[in-house]
């Protein structure tokens, strides 16, 4: 039995061999690969592993500078030279920055400033301290925009520059408002004497600051029917020159034309222009403008206010250097702590004869001794006849005339009439409002009135002859002014050329 089992299994094993084997070769395979996979993960779980440990590990490291999905934001600075504008001048860089400035207006959001105009955001063109050629005006585009920056170099007209045009413009097709909060900074202009250096038309709320305009052949800066222009810390000459040229008396042009209400030019130099600053518009301040733009004695003005009978303009706190202030027709004018130096000073122009609420007051003059007065009337088209609140006081003169539309003076002598002569002092002739005088004797009382006062001149009369003691020291108690009262007998007389002027007398 044993050996017949053992007889049967021999031949059943060369048949089952080969199936068996196939078998383990299969399962040999198939575990080689499995280990070889797992492996492979297992080495990729490690290196993900050991990754975001080492990431972790460092209390220094820093987080990736893109998130794993981000969009690319194109920078709202525009940089001239990238859009091949030469910086050496030697070649014109019209069409580049023009295109420059057009990409800059592109608006990149529904934003507005004011009704229909885009809010750019903030964008710059930067002129990357070149120096530029320009051939035709930059003009802004006509779409509009604000809340927009140029600056950081210099643009100089060509040879061929329009003459009747200007360097830079902001200028509207439309009678509205397209621009606004346009910041135009730290820029050298140069007209090369072809036209003007900056127009701003119907433009609002804009921005002129540190700029240097000079070559100009009509005017450095022109502002017209804007609103809310401020032009300041600037620098505005059509020569060159820092005072004393030898051809002054040649300059031409105007360093700025205000054409424009409720400007602001403020700690401005205008060191040449045959006029600084033409001032044609309402409610404008001129503050720290320093004129030394081309002399009175060769023709020129510092500062023309010309609007006849509508003025309302402040100037205070300038520097009129050998060149004067002219107003037409002024209403509503303030001169009020200038410096007026080489008989500079300030007339005032009769147009339709109109002058009222004019104040020039606490300023400073500093003459050559000629005789020139600090205030004077100009009528040679015909003389003021609405005459009404002009005050002239409180000036401080050194070799100039004085000129005031209030005064005092004091006469003694014996007799019975005296007559005080105010025409070197008052401003308008044959005019008189107001007078207040006293009358001083030495032990007799006489009776006395005003009798006169037609041109200029105050006439008083007592009923009797009447003497004073030049050494009775019992008066010197009269203070006016500055002066004290030291003789016996005297008529002190304060006039006044305006009704609402209260003067009182302790």
């Amino acid at each position: 039995m044993t050996a017949r089992h053992r007889g049967c299994s021999l031949p059943l094993f060369p048949l089952l061999f080969p199936t068996t084997l196939f078998l383990l070769c299969t399962l040999a395979i198939a575990t080689s690969q499995s280990v070889l996979r797992l492996k492979t993960l297992s080495d990729n779980h490690r290196r993900s592993l050991q990754a975001i440990s080492e990431a972790h590990s460092s209390p220094l490291s820093a987080p990736s500078p893109h998130p794993p999905f981000f969009i690319t934001v194109k920078s709202r600075i525009y940089h001239v030279t990238d859009y091949g504008a030469d910086p050496t001048g030697k070649t014109d860089s019209t069409a580049a920055i023009s295109q420059a400035i057009a990409d800059a207006f592109t608006p990149f959001s529904s934003h507005r400033l004011m009704s229909g105009i885009p809010d750019l955001g903030g964008a710059e063109v930067h002129l990357d301290g070149g120096t530029y050629l320009i051939s035709l005006p930059l003009c802004l585009p006509s779409s509009g925009g604000g809340n927009i920056k140029i600056h950081g170099g210099t643009l100089r007209a060509s040879d061929d520059f329009p003459t009747d045009r200007y360097v830079i413009e902001l200028r509207s097709k439309s009678n509205d408002f397209d621009y606004e909060y346009v910041n135009l900074a730290g820029l050298m202009v140069d007209s090369n004497f072809r036209g003007g250096g900056i127009a701003v038309v119907d433009s609002l709320r804009t921005i002129i600051d540190g700029c240097y305009v000079v070559h100009f052949a009509t005017d450095g800066i022109w502002v017209k029917n804007g609103h809310e222009t401020i032009i300041r810390s600037s620098y505005l000459g059509q020569h060159i020159t820092a005072g004393g040229d030898r051809n002054e008396k040649h300059f031409s042009g105007t360093g700025i034309r205000l054409e424009a209400n409720d400007n602001i030019i403020s700690n401005v130099v205008i060191f040449s222009a045959a006029t600084g600053v033409v001032v044609a518009g309402q409610a404008n301040t001129i503050d720290g403008v320093h004129c030394y733009n081309k002399a009175t004695a060769f023709g020129g003005t510092g500062i023309y206010v010309k609007t006849p009978g509508l003025t309302q303009n402040r100037i205070v706190n300038c520097y009129l250097d050998y060149t004067g202030i002219v107003a037409e027709d002024p209403v509503q004018l303030l001169v009020s702590g200038s410096f007026f130096l080489g008989d500079a000073n300030v007339v005032l122009r009769s147009v339709h004869g109109v002058i009222r609420g004019v104040q020039i007051v606490d300023n400073m003059f500093s003459g050559r001794g000629t005789g020139v007065g600090i205030v004077w009337l100009d009528e040679t088209r015909g003389p003021f006849t609405a005459v009404d609140q002009v005050v002239v006081e409180r000036n401080t003169v050194d070799h100039m005339r004085l000129k005031s539309t209030t005064s005092r003076a004091s006469v003694e002598g014996t007799g019975t009439t005296w007559t005080v002569d105010f025409r070197p002092v008052l401003l308008f002739p044959n005019r008189i409002d107001h007078v207040q005088y006293s009358l001083s004797t030495v032990a007799e009382f006489a009776g006395h009135a005003l009798r006169n006062i037609s041109g200029n001149r105050v006439v008083i009369e007592s009923d009797r002859a009447v003497t004073g003691d030049k050494d009775n020291r019992s008066l010197e108690t009269w203070v006016f002014g500055q002066e004290r009262m030291k003789k016996a007998f005297v008529v002190m007389v304060i006039v006044e050329e305006e009704k609402y002027i209260e003067f009182i007398v302790q």
